[in-house]
């Protein structure tokens, strides 16, 4: 394989950031980044029928209490995603909250997550929704096998150099901007 020179190596422009001109996959260098504070927020959905979430709640499940375990599954999955996602980088987690909200046919899903860091934690707070929802799979599949997840998406973050993102906000830029006709933001 022929040596590459540093150009062939750098970040395409306007491009992904983790893919080099050579379309190589490679962990981008937040060295020069200043540390600064930064929040994520996420959610999933853990659908399954309403007398599985009765089961749920009253903490009456053949492997015991689902609720407590996934949200401690998902505070270790927040703290272990550069172990699981190749490309992210190892962050020192100030904060990880996680809210399970079970009512109906659903358990709602919610970790916000936070870091004094280089880079942002939105993969921390899906990896947290992520597990916490395979855990509360995991607990309830002896008495439904047919649960879904689904739903997984960053609702919100802040900090960095690209600043504050809102789900909702967007969402309403977007609908106002089609509605007179111009393009909306990227989703």
């Amino acid at each position: 394989m022929p040596e590459m020179t540093p150009a062939e190596n750098a970040p395409v422009p306007d491009a992904l950031t983790h893919v080099r001109a050579d379309g190589s996959a490679h962990m981008v260098d937040v060295t020069d980044k200043p540390v600064t504070s930064r929040s994520a927020s996420a959610r999933a959905v853990l659908r399954t029928r309403e007398d599985v979430i009765a089961r749920l709640v009253a903490d009456d499940l053949p492997k015991g209490e689902a609720l407590a375990v996934s949200r401690l599954a998902g505070i270790m999955g927040a703290k272990r995603t550069s172990d699981l996602i190749p490309l992210c980088h190892p962050l020192p987690l100030t904060g990880v909250e996680l809210d399970l909200d079970a009512h109906d046919d659903v358990v709602e899903i919610t970790a916000r997550v936070r870091t004094a860091g280089l880079t942002g934690v939105e993969m921390e707070a899906l990896t947290a929704v992520t597990v916490c929802a395979l855990t509360v799979f995991d607990m309830i599949k002896a008495v439904d096998h047919l649960a879904v997840i689904e739903d997984v998406r960053v609702l919100a973050k802040s900090g960095g150099k690209s600043g504050d993102w809102d789900r909702d906000v967007a969402a309403g830029a977007k609908g106002a901007a089609s509605a007179n006709g111009a393009a909306g933001e990227p989703s």
